[in-house]
């Protein structure tokens, strides 16, 4: 089959990312447009794809009113930026790989998924955790009944207290009205795997969780508002420090994420002069952030099934957990090893997925890698069978994400309503 043509609306961390994949199979796909309003980003995908001059764009909307130049597009703009794109590509014939979220409403969600149906071309949601091969073996043990009937899931994401800081209170997803509420930023992955895994509709969510401690009236005594400014005692004794997060990265050879979203062009100077002047440099007792930094979700599957779902910034970030009740078995996994209790033998197994490739493509356990081959074989094949992040099971597990949030907002249990 002829290599698959692509065109990145998007070329920051994760466009670029998917990109790569390109860049590392072009006998299946390659890039040949990319739309980025920033200069750097922008002319590294075109030099490294040898883009042409007139599919180089500063503008999505210039891109999507072009002559149609590409067979999918790769959908990877700041979350408030997604539905645009995803209509006017979708209008003009280009399957689409949509970064999640989908979109910060419901109802923005739906068109996207109307207007891939109407244009009759393949959408597939960045839901990478379908993807990887720890998934996939949790899925065939639970389908294959060896944990009996699953009564109920227990399943955290340690989102990690640096993580939390870089992304979620100095970052780009730290303010609501600039991209979205917590769980739909970093957790509808986790709500989506969990319906993938149950295998049954979500009826009703119950949630609560809070902005708790990173505030204002957190701040030790005497921190300034930007940690190259905070006195030594002070800041050598805060675990959110700029300084200790970013150059002792640097210091350690660490140039790639999350060093990188600071600057493209990583050196020890680059990175001072990013946490004088930048966002990433305020102290995270000073920042316009608002989204929660814990937060639980409830939920009632058809057939009284239960699940319990945790997100929290307070911890290492060693990745996600999961514990999955049967009434012949428990399961317990990692990300990687799944360990099997059978309650007929009394007897424990082990199994090792193999998900050892911590890479951009390999991020998300093997998901990133897994997701993108999925979507290319699907366009190139015409199939979209291999989809299982399509637009109407994405647009169900969305609609759990805001029923969960209106939940911890009004403080009562809420209908799924599809």
């Amino acid at each position: 089959m002829a290599a698959v043509t692509l065109a990145v609306i998007g070329g920051g961390g994760r466009g670029t990312g998917y990109a790569r994949y390109a860049f590392k199979n072009p006998e299946k796909c390659t890039v040949v447009g990319v739309a980025e309003p920033r200069d750097w980003y922008r002319q590294n995908l075109a030099e490294k794809f040898e883009i042409p001059e007139t599919h180089v764009f500063s503008d999505w909307q210039d891109a999507a009113a072009a002559e149609k130049f590409a067979d999918a597009v790769i959908i990877a703009t700041q979350d408030a930026m997604h539905t645009g794109p995803a209509v006017a590509f979708a209008e003009k014939g280009y399957h689409i790989l949509l970064e999640k979220p989908m979109a910060p409403t419901a109802d923005e969600c739906r068109d996207i998924a109307r207007a891939a149906s109407d244009a009759g071309v393949m959408l597939t949601v960045c839901h990478v955790m379908r993807y990887t091969a720890y998934t996939q073996k949790v899925k065939q043990i639970v389908d294959s009944g060896r944990l009996g009937e699953i009564m109920s899931i227990e399943h955290l994401e340690p989102v990690g207290y640096w993580h939390q800081a870089h992304s979620f209170v100095r970052g780009n997803w730290r303010n609501e009205q600039e991209s979205s509420f917590m769980l739909l930023a970093k957790s509808c992955h986790d709500l989506d795997w969990l319906r993938y895994i149950m295998g049954k509709r979500c009826l009703a969510v119950q949630s609560f969780g809070a902005l708790t401690h990173f505030r204002k009236e957190s701040a030790p005594e005497g921190a300034a508002e930007r940690c190259l400014d905070c006195p030594p005692d002070v800041e050598s004794n805060c675990p959110y420090s700029a300084r200790k997060i970013y150059l002792g990265r640097v210091a350690r050879g660490h140039t790639g994420w999350p060093v990188d979203v600071l600057t493209p062009e990583v050196t020890p100077k680059t990175i001072v002069e990013a946490l004088r002047d930048g966002p990433y440099g305020r102290c995270v007792y000073a920042c316009d952030n608002d989204v929660v930094d814990h937060q639980v979700v409830n939920m009632l599957f058809e057939g009284d099934r239960t699940a319990s779902f945790t997100m929290t910034a307070f911890n290492k970030g060693s990745g996600r957990k999961t514990r999955i009740f049967g009434t012949r078995g428990e399961l317990a996994g990692d990300g990687r090893y799944i360990k099997l209790y059978d309650f007929l033998t009394d007897k424990f197994e082990k199994i090792d997925s193999a998900a050892t490739d911590h890479s951009i493509l390999g991020g998300h356990g093997g998901g990133d890698t897994g997701l993108m081959g999925s979507f290319i074989e699907s366009v190139a094949a015409g199939d979209a069978s291999q989809n299982l992040s399509g637009p109407e099971v994405s647009l169900e597990t969305h609609l759990m994400v805001f029923a969960a949030e209106k939940s911890r907002r009004e403080g009562r249990v809420v209908e799924v309503e599809l």
